[in-house]
């Protein structure tokens, strides 16, 4: 089995555990803020200026990401060398947006062409389904559009749709609005379907094994609220997602099929067909190609060697830096944006389903730490919530801010001298230097002692090629962290043993576990 390096072997990486945290007065002069700031692609900038990591620190995180070799680990990556090596698969999700490393090809297939056709022909019938040319069985044309799928099939897809939705709706593209259904709980899709009708809505339904029993049982669910009216003909209502070894693949059931295979993990697949079929369709296929511009740039960046010219490299080792040396295992995603409020879940599921390990990838047990827990909400409605306890908690928890300059959207009046964007980001800006400076008062409840680090990716709006460089920083971002842990980040063995013990429970046979059967039957599911 081949052996990595893991990050407690660095010769640096005695020195690095012995710097403290540094006082962030001393970094948020402006021009220290100018100096700490470099682009990550599709017009984002990053900020590392309100880190609690002093430039010595950063050298010898960047002494250390040599000698573990994490940009030789990338290049290895999208060149198509197997890195996932529990399933023993290529990692390609980098792929679906371009090669920036030249083609892959393996056993005769050239998959940047593969996904690059699927791209296509996801183009192609999205364009046909907005012009009214495909209609539904009763030869109406769609208006709706509905995802069903779960995890990575659903996560990510709805994060980039909700993102770019006023976005389209500003710019004339939004032909069709889009919905998800994720939740087996049946409460979740009867309340989508509510508001639709059958005759004008299309689904997508999204299994790369075409055997996930949650989403299986929410297309039951649909094919029979399609077709209870006796009108409609739910074949001609739903198109696949699937890999090509699927039961779904070809199968006549399906308006049409399109293909994904076993190389891009369903976190990773938000710029595959798993994300694309649907925004292309909802937002128009120039806005899903601009969103995989947008990833392409920033996967580019992410192959500089310089890590202060690196957003992604850099992110991903002041993050180690964070978990390993200041032992914080909390980090929060705060996006400045209503558009983003579901990018902190997509990323929750990104970080903690490939990080989330105790092992490293040649089975033993780690030696430090690994992936952090993630959450967020949006500000500012975050702030008059948990930012009670990111400012005033007895943990330090470590910040990454998103924000924008403008708008969306055009109509933004002023109230009381400023328009709305203009609150909302001096809102943020005043959070990021109160969490750094602190404030002092006699009273102690009063207090607050600063000392709070944190990040900040800016762009001038949020449109396609800044959330898909947005996207791409953040799988980046943990695909370099888990290189440095020594970890397999691209499978997900802690989801399986659940997935098994539910089968158990829905046989013929019934659990064997006298508690599983017990809580079984408390809840109702035997």
């Amino acid at each position: 089995m081949t052996t990595w390096k893991r990050i407690d072997e660095t010769t640096v990486w005695l020195s690095i555990l012995a710097q403290p945290a540094q006082n962030l007065r001393d970094f948020l002069a402006p021009h220290r803020i100018a100096e700490r700031t470099i682009a990550a692609g599709g017009s984002l900038s990053y900020s590392y200026a309100a880190m609690d990591v002093s430039d010595e620190a950063i050298d010898l995180l960047a002494t250390a990401s040599r000698e573990l070799d994490l940009i030789g680990q990338y290049r290895d990556t999208v060149s198509g060398k197997t890195m996932n090596i529990g399933e023993k698969r290529m990692v390609l999700h980098h792929c679906a947006r371009g090669t920036p490393c030249g083609p892959v090809v393996r056993e005769g297939r050239d998959y940047r062409a593969f996904y690059e056709g699927e791209r296509l022909r996801a183009a192609t019938f999205a364009d046909r389904v907005r012009t009214g040319e495909i209609v539904g069985s009763t030869g109406r044309r769609f208006e709706r559009v509905v995802q069903i799928g779960i995890g990575g099939s659903d996560l990510g897809p709805r994060a980039l749709y909700l993102a770019l939705e006023l976005w389209a709706r500003e710019q004339g593209l939004l032909a069709l609005e889009a919905s998800f259904i994720s939740n087996v709980d049946p409460d979740d899709a009867n309340g989508i379907l509510a508001k639709l009708d059958p005759e004008t809505s299309l689904f997508i339904l999204v299994s790369k094994s075409g055997t996930t029993l949650e989403t299986l049982a929410n297309e039951a669910l649909v094919r029979s609220w399609l077709t209870r009216s006796g009108t409609v003909d739910a074949a001609r209502h739903i198109v696949a997602v699937t890999s090509e070894t699927s039961p779904l693949a070809g199968n006549p059931g399906y308006l049409d099929s399109f293909y994904i295979d076993d190389y891009i993990g369903g976190r990773y697949s938000a710029t595959s067909a798993v994300g694309g079929v649907i925004l292309s369709i909802a937002l128009g296929p120039q806005t899903f190609t601009a969103l995989l511009e947008g990833a392409a740039e920033a996967d580019t960046l992410a192959l500089e060697p310089e890590i202060r010219k690196n957003a992604a490299l850099l992110d991903a080792m002041l993050g180690v830096y964070q978990r390993n040396v200041l032992g914080r295992p909390a980090v929060a995603v705060l996006p400045y944006s209503q558009a983003l409020s579901r990018f902190p879940a997509h990323l929750q599921q990104l970080d903690m389903e490939s990080n989330g390990k105790s092992v490293d990838r040649n089975g033993k047990p780690l030696p430090l730490p690994s992936g952090p827990v993630v959450f967020g909400e949006p500000g500012t409605n975050g702030q008059h919530s948990f930012y009670q306890l990111l400012h005033q908690g007895t943990d330090i928890v470590p910040l990454q801010f998103i924000g924008f300059r403008n708008n969306q959207s055009a109509f933004d009046p002023e109230y009381n001298g400023a328009t709305s964007r203009r609150t909302l980001n001096a809102n943020l800006a005043a959070q990021i230097v109160a969490f750094a400076l602190g404030k002092d008062d006699a009273d102690s409840n009063k207090r607050f002692y600063g000392g709070r680090p944190s990040t900040l990716l800016v762009a001038d709006e949020l449109n396609p090629r800044s959330l898909g460089a947005l996207l791409a920083h953040y799988e980046n971002k943990v695909m370099f962290q888990g290189f440095a842990w020594n970890i397999n980040s691209f499978d997900q063995e802690g989801v399986q043993l659940g997935k098994k013990l539910t089968s158990t429970v829905l046989s013929a046979s019934g659990p064997s576990d006298p508690a599983l059967a017990a809580y079984a039957k408390l809840l109702g599911a035997l």
